[in-house]
């Protein structure tokens, strides 16, 4: 199942990114996925451990028909309040996914895979119901900041204490091993997660900056390979009649 959030977590979750800092940091995180994505009015988007809807916000006035689904109902429960019935949101597991084959145009994950116990079939199950890409959002372990947030989680009690950090290649390797040569585009952002002013933005939005390998977060889109949930099938046999002799012949004696 992975890491479900509290109610604790929820509450903090919202409150941390309503800081100056960290949302010049979230919005850097926001513009990398926007630019994957690139949603088209009218598209159906499902957002794979949508939380309270943070990464859903920034999509809700372009005229797309969204989904969130997430485990933790905490977190949903705010993301509820937020957004009313503008979003269709479900409880579920990324690993097993409620909806049918090709049902969006598109699905993403923003910081939510490095806290699902099976990340590679969370993302097979993401290809099985996008019919057109991927975007995988999820934090860089080889960025400063996230060496940083590894080491106090070993000695502070914090939901990335439960994350699990991926590195490009592994992303890549993981992508290779369970879909092939599928085409892959990658890129990162908020290389100066510690400077939030106004130059080290443009720096950021530099096509040579964002393909650093130590950025903080790691942005990549698939193409996705069909995938098709299968059903057991009851298969019927039917039995040939055993031959037996009519009754009332005449046998013929042996003398």
């Amino acid at each position: 199942m992975g890491y479900s959030f509290d109610s604790k977590d929820a509450e903090s979750y919202d409150a941390w990114f309503s800081q100056a800092g960290n949302r010049y940091c979230l919005n850097l995180e926001i513009n990398l996925l926007m630019s994957l994505l690139a949603p088209e009015k009218g598209q159906r988007i499902l957002d794979i451990g949508c939380g309270t809807g943070i990464s859903l916000e920034p999509l809700l006035d372009k005229g797309l028909n969204l989904t969130g689904i997430d485990p933790s109902v905490h977190m949903l429960d705010l993301a509820a309040q937020k957004f009313t019935t503008r979003v269709d949101l479900h409880k579920g597991l990324g690993e097993d996914l409620p909806f049918d084959d090709n049902s969006f145009d598109a699905a993403f994950f923003f910081t939510s895979l490095e806290f699902m116990d099976r990340p590679a079939k969370a993302i097979e199950e993401a290809c099985r119901v996008a019919k057109d890409r991927v975007v995988i959002c999820a934090l860089n372990r080889y960025a400063p900041l996230n060496m940083a947030r590894r080491v106090k989680g070993f000695f502070v009690p914090g939901v990335y204490a439960h994350a699990a950090f991926f590195s490009i290649w592994e992303l890549k390797r993981l992508l290779y091993g369970m879909l092939g040569n599928v085409p892959v585009q990658w890129k990162t952002t908020l290389q100066f997660p510690f400077a939030g002013s106004r130059t080290a933005a443009w720096i950021e939005r530099n096509k040579i900056v964002q393909k650093s390998i130590f950025g903080t977060m790691i942005g990549m889109k698939i193409k996705p390979v069909p995938k098709f949930r299968t059903k057991a099938l009851t298969l019927k046999v039917r039995e040939r009649n055993a031959y037996n002799p009519a009754t009332g012949l005449a046998t013929r004696m042996r003398s």
